[in-house]
């Protein structure tokens, strides 16, 4: 294996990891055994960048948030980054569907909010705002924002809001990105655009990424592995390793190895579809 090759650069020791954790919402769902999520296992290498697919409602978004320490787990426990979750995570930065950029703040603003809301940063945000905002504004340079910094978000279109959203949440250098369906409102091409500048950014800075996503296409493109969830009560039920070659095209994806791959995790997700699927093997 080169050494320019990012598989390479992934270390053995764990930088997420669940151990048979359980999620219900309230007390009273819990006594009646009802469960968002269940027998959660997985095991994270640093570095690494997984994806997540499954049926609407299967409990993606949930694991999303026992990911971040927005949640706690009913049973079982998480650890990231060698420490115990125990509340919502600095070390994280998030990306949803939506961008949700302030609309009274401009391009480069709306990156440096983290910046002005989370300490470290947040004490020091007055006194080191000029090398904050270069950081902020390279980093927009780097998504092909340029000329868009000192825009309004009324004024980008929704593949440029995204792009501005994704750079805000690394704004902070955070060591894991959680996005939950960060493209799936965008056009295919602008989506497939996005697809490379994710790509890119993850090859450069080697952070965690956690992908919840219901394209396929997408979540083979981009991951290391995907597991698919199963219908709720959500666990995995499915690991698959993506062993394309690193980095991938977007011709990558015209390739039969890629379509095999796309067609076996359809299969998965059709057969959980089904009114009396049983559970399927790992």
């Amino acid at each position: 294996m080169s050494a320019a090759d990012p598989h390479a650069k992934l270390h053995a020791e764990p930088f997420v990891e669940f151990r048979d954790v359980w999620l219900a919402y309230n007390d009273e769902l819990l006594a009646q055994n009802h469960f968002a999520v269940e027998s959660i296992d997985l095991t994270v290498r640093r570095g690494e960048f997984i994806a997540i697919v499954g049926p609407s409602g299967c409990g993606k978004s949930t694991f999303m948030k026992l990911a971040t320490g927005l949640k706690r787990p009913s049973r079982g426990s998480i650890r990231i980054d060698g420490a115990p979750v125990t509340g919502p995570l600095k070390i994280s930065g998030m990306a949803f569907q939506a961008p949700s950029l302030l609309p009274w703040r401009t391009t480069v603003d709306n990156v440096l909010l983290p910046l002005e809301i989370v300490e470290p940063h947040r004490s020091q945000f007055k006194a080191r705002r000029p090398e904050y905002e270069a950081r902020a504004r390279a980093l927009l340079q780097k998504v092909g924002l340029a000329g868009y910094e000192d825009k309004f978000p009324w004024q980008l279109s929704g593949g440029m809001q995204q792009r501005a959203s994704i750079c805000r949440a690394l704004i902070h250098e955070p060591k894991m990105l959680l996005l939950d369906e960060p493209f799936g409102a965008l056009d295919a091409f602008t989506r497939e655009e996005l697809w490379c500048i994710l790509r890119d950014l993850w090859t450069e800075q080697r952070f965690n990424v956690i992908l919840v996503t219901h394209d396929l296409r997408e979540s083979v493109f981009l991951a290391d592995t995907v597991y698919v969830m199963s219908k709720s009560p959500g666990r995995f039920v499915v690991r698959r390793e993506i062993h394309l070659p690193r980095p991938r095209d977007l011709e990558t994806t015209y390739s039969t190895a890629f379509t095999d791959i796309v067609h076996e995790l359809r299969g998965h997700i059709g057969a959980l579809r089904r009114p009396d699927a049983p559970a399927l093997p790992q």
